[in-house]
């Protein structure tokens, strides 16, 4: 769990000294700094999305995803989460509910993350969980200076899932497979991809509606 700690701590690190440095620059500013964030999203989207050779399995895993999500309402009971914390600590950011779920949705959704969960679940290595936290909390200094408090608060999605996940390792182990690492990898990328989409206003993507093609991704080699 220690690698999960670090990872919360730089969350919450981040977004506290992006809401310092969000007070101090100009609107334009920060929306140029939002737009900036977004393409690095689509960049790191894109090149996840594009590590295997056949997309078409990646895609069929992505629309039964959001099926599956749309059925489930899943982004709904992320948002519901979000406002209940806005309500619960008298916050008056317009952003916090979308800042909530873009950085829960982003922190949770990599390779990086599983693979970590797995290796200090199942060794007790945590050196990846120590690097996603230094690129997490760079990532969070950015979305707070944008989007706000909100982002702060993804420090719990980070400890509750991560933390869960590394806890349960030791019986994903078989996520360690080379076709599964792939597949997961290129599926969270087009996640991934929809959230920086989401960060350049150019439509609104549910993307935590399409976490649940995580875990199709996962499966496929094992059943095809």
């Amino acid at each position: 769990m220690t690698g999960t700690l670090v990872n919360a701590s730089a969350v919450a690190a981040g977004a506290a000294v992006g809401l310092v440095a969000g007070s101090r620059i100009s609107e334009r500013l920060r929306g140029t700094l939002m737009h900036a964030l977004g393409l690095a999203v689509v960049v790191i989207g894109l090149k996840m999305a594009l590590s295997v050779d056949d997309l078409i399995p990646m895609v069929a895993c992505l629309l039964l995803g959001g099926i599956t999500g749309e059925a489930l309402r899943i982004e709904d009971g992320v948002a519901w989460v979000g406002e209940r914390l806005k309500q619960r600590f008298r916050s008056e950011s317009a952003t916090f509910v979308q800042g909530f779920v873009s950085a829960s949705v982003l922190y949770l959704t990599g390779a990086m993350m599983i693979v970590g969960c797995i290796q200090e679940g199942t060794t007790g290595d945590g050196s990846t969980l120590y690097l996603k936290s230094l690129l997490d909390g760079v990532a969070s200094v950015a979305l707070a200076s944008t989007l706000g408090i909100g982002v702060a608060f993804s420090a719990l999605s980070v400890l509750v899932v991560q933390g869960g996940l590394t806890l349960i390792a030791s019986h994903l182990a078989f996520l360690q497979d080379p076709g599964a690492l792939a597949a997961i990898t290129s599926t969270g990328g087009m996640i991934i991809l929809g959230i920086g989409i989401n960060l350049l206003d150019l439509t609104r993507i549910r993307v935590g509606n399409l976490i649940p093609a995580l875990f199709y991704a996962a499966a496929y080699p094992f059943v095809f």
